[in-house]
Formats: structure tokens, sequence, C-alpha cells
């Protein structure tokens, strides 16, 4: 037996107890390090933030594929915790990194229990979000997947008009600044005056909503709309701020959660905005979900990778009043994107045959009024008998009081026409402003244009019918016989230069019913123009219309002929009058309906 010394003793177990020491000393301080704790989902977001550019940082979702798939934390991963290799896909991590973990099932009560795992496979450190319950799972946070943030969009229809004087104040409210002041915001656009084939549209949601025919108009709901400049800008950030979301609104009265909705299948031609964003459908051809992520989506790059498309000169935006223009834009398919901001790269190769080039929707053909249109309907009224006999029995009246006075005859005669034609020019200005303001009306313009030349073409009927067979105070055509008597008798009591002046600015109130005709369509046209531009034209009306007056006062002053045979050759040609201004109108009623003018 081998004795040991004390101080060999100590030599033995020192060792033992030096390396005993060193594992008990390395658990304790993996222990100390390791930090598995739970955090509110205001912590965990501040995290986020703080760990935005951290490679050492990852969120862990623990819910099922398809709820990861459908919507989760942007960059986060997905081990379900119910899958039977969920250990197994843990134990792979690199457990030196710091995790965020989340569940959503019973307020992340889930968590917990994966984090026991976590703990047993020694990760070094670990944040469980809880509070995040089922319904309101991911609130606030930026998110990724099929349902991204558009669970929040707030999506609306704006119909408007371009040259409709309402519109072009509530245009650029409703698409240029509420977009920017507004990120959930989306908007979908019909203009139906330069394209008219977007008419049918605001009557198809009339008859769902019963929200009217006047823009500009904004349709959020069954329940909610704005139509009008006042109540649109008075009202809809109000109404904005009230919806923390809101359906699409669609034509046969249903509503769709954006996320959900196929743009491509939209009907006719609308525009989509979205913050610094358009979609322009030219054309029925499109991939739905592709154009709503191009609206959404901040990677485009990842959006449009192996999708053919055109990189583009981007086009104006026209609005009611001014145009609105972007920084870059690609053609896919039937539609136009158009963004701000930086722009893509070149584009894939495309495989195959190339795609055809997008054309521009069909645009209904503005109503213009050209030189003769304005020709056509002054002489019209010019060669009408009713105008001709007033200033007749005028110079009856005139003669009668002041026998051989010619120089009284031109005279009064000028003054008669000079009122006349300031009256007339007043009362187009007013049945101009009249057509304007009913042309809120978005139906209303519509149908306008037809309208007047289905007008121009009975009212060409009328006169050639009183040149088939005359009758005195026909309708539309004539003075009716009841105004008659009454129109001599405030004739007969002029005597003088200033008395033909007067009179004739209430004469042509009695001239009305039978020189109106020719008068509103070529109003009713000018409508369409500004009130500044129209004066010219109207003027020039106008100076048409007096001209054969004109030409009958200066005859008499000259002694080229009486004002008792000028009234005879009038009663004798009256119903060839009629014809020529028959032939003239109906023949331009014909071509504006057939859309020759």
């Amino acid at each position: 037996m081998v004795k040991m010394s004390r101080r060999d003793l100590m030599l033995l177990v020192l060792p033992v107890l030096l390396v005993t020491g060193a594992v008990l000393a390395g658990g304790c301080v993996g222990q100390e390090t390791q930090i598995i704790k739970n955090i509110t989902p205001e912590e965990a977001l501040a995290l986020i933030q703080e760990n935005q550019d951290n490679p050492d940082f990852v969120i862990l979702d623990l819910r099922f594929q398809e709820s990861f798939a459908y919507k989760h934390i942007k960059g986060a991963i997905n081990i379900e915790y119910y899958s039977y290799s969920f250990r197994d896909e843990l134990d792979k991590l690199d457990k030196d990194k710091t995790y965020l973990v989340y569940s959503g099932w019973a307020c992340g009560n889930i968590s917990p229990q994966a984090l026991e795992v976590m703990k047993e496979l020694n990760f070094r450190e670990v944040y469980n979000m809880t509070g995040m319950c089922y319904g309101k799972e991911l609130e606030g946070f930026p998110t990724a997947g099929e349902s991204s943030i558009q669970e929040n969009q707030v999506c609306m229809v704006y119909f408007t008009g371009i040259g409709c004087p309402h519109c072009a104040r509530v245009d650029p409210l409703v698409l240029e600044q509420l977009p920017r002041e507004y990120p959930n915001l989306v908007i979908i656009e019909y203009e139906i005056y330069e394209q008219e084939q977007n008419a049918p549209v605001l009557d198809a949601y009339n008859d769902e909503y019963s929200s009217g025919y006047v823009i500009p108009l904004i349709i959020f709901n069954q329940d909610q709309y704005l139509d009008g400049d006042s109540p649109i800008v008075g009202n809809v950030r109000q109404i904005i701020d009230e919806l923390d979301s809101n359906k699409c609104p669609l034509m046969d009265g249903s509503s769709q959660d954006f996320d959900y909705l196929d743009l491509a299948s939209l009907p006719s031609y609308p525009k989509i905005w979205h913050q610094e964003r358009i979609l322009i459908k030219m054309g029925p051809e499109g991939n739905g979900e592709l154009l709503r992520r191009l609206l959404i989506d901040d990677n485009l790059p990842d959006v449009l990778q192996d999708t053919e498309f055109k990189i583009v000169e981007p086009i104006e935006v026209v609005l009611s009043g001014k145009t609105v223009e972007f920084d870059n834009g690609i053609s896919i398919d039937d539609w136009i994107f158009q963004w701000n901001g930086e722009a893509i790269g070149v584009p894939p190769p495309a495989v195959g045959p190339a795609p055809p080039e997008v054309q521009p929707p069909p645009v209904a053909p503005k109503p213009s009024l050209t030189l003769p249109k304005v020709l056509t309907l002054a002489a019209v009224d010019a060669v009408n008998p009713c105008a001709l006999a007033v200033l007749l029995l005028m110079l009856v009246s005139i003669l009668a009081y002041n026998p051989g006075n010619r120089r009284g005859i031109l005279l009064a005669g000028l003054a008669f026409i000079s009122s006349v034609f300031v009256m007339y020019f007043l009362y187009g200005l007013v049945i101009i402003k009249f057509f304007q303001v009913i042309q809120a009306l978005a139906l209303v313009r519509f149908w306008l244009f037809k309208a007047l030349a289905v007008a121009a073409i009975v009212f060409g009927v009328l006169n050639i019918r009183d040149f088939v067979r005359y009758k005195p105070g026909g309708l539309g055509t004539e003075m009716p016989l009841l105004l008659r008597p009454r129109v001599k008798k405030i004739l007969s009591r002029i005597t003088s230069t200033r008395g033909a002046l007067l009179t004739g600015v209430f004469v042509t109130v009695f001239l009305l019913p039978c020189t109106i005709g020719p008068y509103i369509i070529a109003a009713g046209i000018l409508s369409v123009f500004d009130m500044l531009a129209n004066v010219p034209i109207l003027l020039l009306y106008n100076l048409i219309f007096i001209l054969p007056m004109l030409a009958i006062v200066l005859g008499v002053y000259l002694g080229l002929g009486r004002v008792h045979d000028v009234y005879l050759w009038k009663e004798k040609n009256i119903s060839k009058l009629h014809l020529i201004a028959g032939i003239m109108i109906l023949g331009l009623g014909i071509a504006m309906l057939s859309g020759l003018v």
C-alpha cells in the first residue's frame, strides 16, 4: 500500500476541483447570458425598428403556413409550431442570433411553450411578443404577404369630367392631394366627358347606390357619397378620417376588399390612383393581381421579375383644368403604369412573339363649332320671316308718323336692329350658361350633342312643312297668332329713334318663340367651350342674324325700294324662305347626328 502525503493528495485533487469549478462557472455564465422574456407589441415594434439593418436579428412567425402567407411581419420566417418537425427546424437556426417570436393564437399564449423548447436548445436571446390576439394581429406593424397593408385600404370611386368647372376645383384635391395625405387611400376614377364610354358606368352606379348624376361625385359605400364641389371639398377628409378601412364599391352594388379586387375586371376605362402611382386601363387584357401589386408594393423590381413589360415615356394625365406628370412609365398588357421616384431596370427579354402595342382607349369625338356650323345656324335664323315681319311693321309705323323722312327711317331702323343685336347676344350668353350648369348632370352632357342634332332635324322638318302647306303662326317657325296683335300694337306707337331702341328691347321677347330654335342649337354646342371663347363666335352669329334687317333698312334709305314693296315680297316668298331655312338646318342636324360635323 502506497502511503500518500498531504502534499501529493492536494496535487491530485486540485485539478479535479479546477475542472469542476470551471464547468460549474461556465454553466452559471450561460444561464446568466441567456435572455428569454415576454414583451408587448409596442416594445416589439421598437425592437424591429432598432434592428432594421441588423443581420443577426430574426423575426420568427409560429403560425400556420396559410396565415403566414396571407400576412406577416416584413422579413419574418415561418416555422409552424404544430408541425412535427418544429423542434428539428428550430435546432437548425443560429442560436447566437436575437429572435423575436410571435404567434397570434390566444393572444400569444402558444409562444411561451415554444420558448421552453428554444431555452432547451440554448438559444441565446429570445423575445416573445404577447397581446397579439386573433382579429387584431399585426396591427401597426410593417407587413408583407397576400394581404400586406391592403386590409386597411380606404377605397372610393370618383366620377369627374374634363371641362366641368366644378370638377376643376375638386380634381386636384381628390387626385393629387388626398393620395399624398392618406397612404392607405385608393381612388378608382371614371372620367366621363372625354371618355363617354364611362358614362354608362355612372348610370349603373346610380341604379345601385342612388347617387344621382351630379359630378364631381365620390362614392364610398351604399350609405355614403358626396356630390358637388363644395360638399366634397368640405367633407371628404372628415369621412376618410372616420373610415379605418373601406371596401371598394362596385358597379353591381357589392363591395370588395382591395386586396381581393381584380383590377383587370373593372368595367370600361378607369384610372386607379394610390400615393404617387397610377394605373390607366387602355384595353381588356391584364393580370389583376399583378396590377394590384404594382400599385401598392414597395419593391417594384421584385413585382416585375420575370414579367414582360415595356418602358414607355410617361404620358400627362389630364385633369379638369390641369395635367399631372409622372417620372416613370411602363406598359404591361393593356395597361399603363406610371409612378414617381426611382426608375426600374431594363425589362427581361420577351419570350416568343412580342406583345402587341397598347392602343389608347377609344375616345368619343368632341363636338366642335366650326365656322360652317356658325354660318349655317345664323343664316337659318337670318332668313326667318318672323324677324323680318317685325322690322317691317316698325318701319311702317315710322313712315306713317314721318312720311318721306328717310333719315328717320335709317336712324330708327339702326336703333331697333342694335337693340335686337344686343338683346340676342345677352340671351345667347344666358342660354350657354344654362347648358353649362345642367352639364354638371353628367348624362345630360352625354346626350346633349345628340339631342341638339335631333332638335335641328325637327326644326328643319317644321320649316319644310311650312313650305309644303303654309299656315301662319306655325309651331316653332313663326310668331304665334295670339301674340301678333300685341306686337303690332307696341310697334304702332313707335314714332322716334329712341322709341325704336326701347321697343327693340321688349319685342325680342316676342321674337324668341319663332327664332329660338337655331339659337338654342348653337348655344348648346357652344356650351362645351369656355365662356370667354364663346363671345366672338356669338357676336359673329348675331351679326349674320341682323344682316337681312340691315339690308332692308339701308335699301329703303337709299331709295332702292319702299317698305311696302319689301313687305309684299316677304309675303309672296314666305314659304320659300321657310324651305331654305328648313333644308339648311335639316342638313346640319343629320350631319351632327351622323358624326360628320
